[in-house]
């Protein structure tokens, strides 16, 4: 290898390519291979790449892995190693401009290319996003807090009650809205467990991710950002919501509430949607449209309610057919506290279960029943198989998401001995605390406009959005 760094981590047979051609990392070369031609930066080797790739950048922003075997040539049309770094600017302050936190627990919202690895890495200082987002400045003074940095699926108990606590202090030091950075995958569970940690917030409280990284034209990274800042200033609602792109387009972001948000595609920007019923508003910079009339209001005082209670010992069943019955078994001998099904249809599962669970729930085990379904209510007095179920000792949670359940449940143990599962009056403790509204995780009915699917292929579907395309 080069001693001169020209190659930046990779290693035979990848440097021997770049060698007889000439090129180097950083390279904007024209490639040719068996699976045609790509045009783009060479990137250096990331640490979990292997010996038998190059990484380009493509001029359309994505990133491309091509074999080493299935490369024919390599032109250089030129070379600059890039600098990735976001340009740092003072953060200008207004005395008009309200106050907000932005505190960050990982995912991309700025970011830049990492020259070590190749990866895309988050800007986050205060400079950093005015120099990524200069809008920002004129939005609201921002401060911003590093709480951790870690993947979304990583985010688990300790982080749960650490953010809850801090965002209490935030809103007692007067803070005029808080905005959450996190990553996407599992954001709908970070809006769930915060709303029951965090009630009777004073101000909003709003998670914010990107579906896509700043590096790539198609990036919501900015767009959120604006809007998720606008509504921690602005808004007047003051709940724990999670605010992401509405349509495809940047039109508009919606503001879902924390209970009633699902993650529903794993690429798509507009991925987040509220189940079940209607988004609280829409926020561009026009303002905000409200579409629900019923939230929990902005106010001038500093009070909140923050309950950091958790207790992981809970789980989630996502029946399916043929479930066996050694798996409610293994829960109660690994010592676990909680079920959460996602039962068939009004709430089900087969009748191999019903000796198990009815043990479990003798043992001390709290079970309940949410729907795979996700829209539609549990409905466990209709059928047989319901009311069975129910005599001995499962729950139903009416139109609360498994997500939501789960949760709840979690948080709602952390407030119970645990020597009290076995008692009726634990037992009845941890019922009514579960099935008492909080902050919408359940709702009366179900609104006519909650449960919109739109099936393409359907002559009527296909008219409804050849029309309303034209104006987006």
């Amino acid at each position: 290898m080069s001693n001169n760094g020209d190659f930046k981590g990779y290693r035979e047979p990848v440097v021997s390519i770049l060698q007889k051609n000439n090129v180097r990392v950083w390279s904007d070369v024209e490639l040719e291979s068996k699976r045609g031609t790509f045009k783009g930066i060479i990137l250096p080797r990331s640490e979990t790449s292997d010996e038998f790739h190059i990484v380009l950048k493509l001029h359309s922003g994505y990133n491309v892995g091509i074999h080493a075997n299935n490369i024919t040539s390599i032109k250089e049309l030129g070379y600059k190693e890039a600098k990735y770094a976001i340009p740092e600017k003072e953060f200008p302050t207004k005395p008009e401009n309200k106050n907000v936190i932005l505190l960050g627990t990982g995912g991309t919202i700025a970011s830049r290319l990492d020259y070590r690895t190749g990866a895309v890495i988050p800007a986050f200082s205060p400079g950093e996003l005015y120099g990524a987002v200069p809008e920002l400045a004129d939005i609201a003074n921002l401060t911003t807090e590093k709480i951790y940095g870690i993947f979304s699926e990583n985010m688990e108990k300790n982080a749960y009650i650490a953010l809850a606590k801090r965002i209490g202090k935030a809103i007692e030091e007067g803070y005029d809205g808080v905005v959450i950075g996190h990553g996407t995958d599992t954001m709908h569970h970070t809006g769930a467990i915060l709303s029951y940690m965090v009630q009777n917030p004073p101000v909003p409280i709003v998670l914010v991710g990107s579906q896509r990284s700043s590096d790539r034209p198609s990036s919501d990274a900015a767009t959120n950002l604006i809007n998720a800042t606008r509504t921690a200033a602005d808004c007047d609602i003051a709940e724990v919501m999670v605010c992401m792109f509405g349509p495809t387009s940047d039109w508009y972001g919606l503001l879902h509430r924390g209970t009633r948000v699902r993650k529903m595609h794993s690429s798509y920007r507009s991925t987040f949607r509220t189940i079940g019923d209607t988004p609280l508003a829409m926020v561009s910079p026009e303002g905000f449209t409200h579409l629900k009339e019923k939230f929990n209001r902005r106010r001038k005082d500093r009070d909140v309610t923050v309950i950091p209670t958790y207790d992981d010992r809970v789980t989630i069943l996502y029946y399916y057919p043929g479930m066996r019955p050694d798996i409610v078994d293994s829960a109660v001998e690994k010592g676990y506290r909680g079920i959460i099904i996602a039962g068939t249809g009004l709430g089900h599962v087969n009748q191999p279960l019903y000796d198990p669970i009815q043990i479990a729930c003798e043992k001390g085990m709290h079970v309940f029943m949410t729907v795979q379904t996700l829209w539609g209510y549990v409905h466990m007095d209709v059928y047989e198989t319901g009311r069975d179920l129910q005599k001995r000792g499962i729950v139903p949670c009416a139109n609360m998401t498994p997500e939501a359940a789960y949760m709840k449940l979690c948080w709602v143990l952390g407030q119970v001995d645990e020597g009290e599962d076995v008692k009726p009056e634990g037992r009845k403790k941890v019922r009514e605390m579960m099935l008492k509204p909080i902050a919408g995780e359940t709702t009366s009915r179900e609104p006519y406009n909650g449960n919109i699917i739109l099936q393409g292929g359907i002559p009527e579907v296909d008219d409804f959005f050849g029309t309303t395309l034209k104006y987006l």
